[in-house]
């Protein structure tokens, strides 16, 4: 069982990817130097390197046969 479906259809886009992931880098940096809540800077900056690795480095691709990008 994974944490985040990527086969979801929603995670299919790039762009989706790219949102959330940097969202998630985004709140990481908000949170350590302007809120100043490590732990939830931790949590963000684990979510966004968990992402990285399932939106990215272990994403499943798409055959040369398969249609749609």
């Amino acid at each position: 069982m994974r944490f985040i479906d990527t086969d979801h259809p929603a995670f299919r886009p790039l762009w989706i990817r790219l949102l959330v992931t940097g969202f998630l880098l985004a709140w990481g940096v908000l949170e350590i130097t302007v809120l100043g809540g490590h732990l939830w800077a931790i949590l963000a900056f684990g979510l966004f390197a968990y992402c990285v690795w399932a939106f990215f480095i272990a994403f499943p691709r798409r055959g040369d046969g398969d249609p749609g990008g």
